[in-house]
């Protein structure tokens, strides 16, 4: 599915050739004809990359941009006949991605916006990745959300549950002893809670639906502990 554009241009001769172009190559693009529009349809739409001039009615694209920011990480990419240095680093010092300068070429500005459209998936993918881990067998962890699924299913698990499984998930095929697991989960060092963290291993094990004999996610390793052995999906 090819990205969404928003394009923030006044002169109207310049956004439909920019317009006609990106949309040729198959774009979804939204123009809009002043600052305060465009930050309108940015409050309202999801976008993947704007394009904004820097000399727009209602509200500069300076502002606008720094209201992007503020609100959003996607690319940017300022398009401006103004050509001092001062405009440049201004933009890029409010969060701007790229700087185009009016006139431009139409083969430069789409490599530029195709370059800037490439980095930003590359983010969104670490960025996912950061926010969940899926493994065999149905298990999702949503790691800020502090969620967990099971084909889908969300498991209630207890703050301590969840803790345990994140410390297993996360050092993966290491072995912790039933003493690390209490230092890490409850935070305290006492060799009376290797009991607590039996019992608290139980009841992940039962909710995970991950049988002592034949696991899926955590196992034991008699003598030693536990290691969390899931294989990523």
């Amino acid at each position: 599915m090819k990205a969404r554009l928003l394009l923030v241009e006044d002169d109207p001769e310049i956004a439909r050739v920019v317009r006609d172009l990106f949309i040729q190559e198959g774009y979804h693009v939204t123009w809009a004809t002043s600052g305060l529009e465009g930050w309108e349809d940015f409050q309202n739409e999801r976008y993947d990359l704007v394009l904004v001039d820097i000399m727009l009615p209602e509200m500069d694209g300076l502002t606008l941009c720094k209201n992007i920011r503020w609100n959003s990480d996607v690319p940017l990419i300022i398009i401006s006949a103004r050509k001092e240095e001062f405009d440049k680093v201004e933009g890029l010092n409010i969060g701007a991605d790229d700087y185009v300068a009016k006139p431009f070429s139409l083969k430069e500005l789409k490599a530029r916006v195709e370059s800037q459209l490439r980095r930003w998936r590359r983010y969104q993918g670490i960025a996912e990745d950061k926010q969940k881990s899926s493994f065999q067998g149905g298990l999702t962890i949503y790691w800020e959300q502090h969620r967990v699924e099971i084909d889908g299913q969300k498991v209630n698990l207890t703050v301590k549950e969840f803790e345990l499984l994140k410390v297993l998930a996360q050092n993966p095929q290491r072995v912790f002893t039933k003493a690390e697991l209490f230092e890490h989960v409850w935070q305290q060092i006492d060799d009376q809670g290797l009991h607590t963290v039996t019992v608290h291993v139980k009841s992940l094990r039962d909710k995970l639906k991950d049988p002592v004999k034949t696991p899926k996610f955590i196992q034991t390793v008699w003598g030693k502990g536990y290691q969390f052995i899931g294989e990523p999906s």
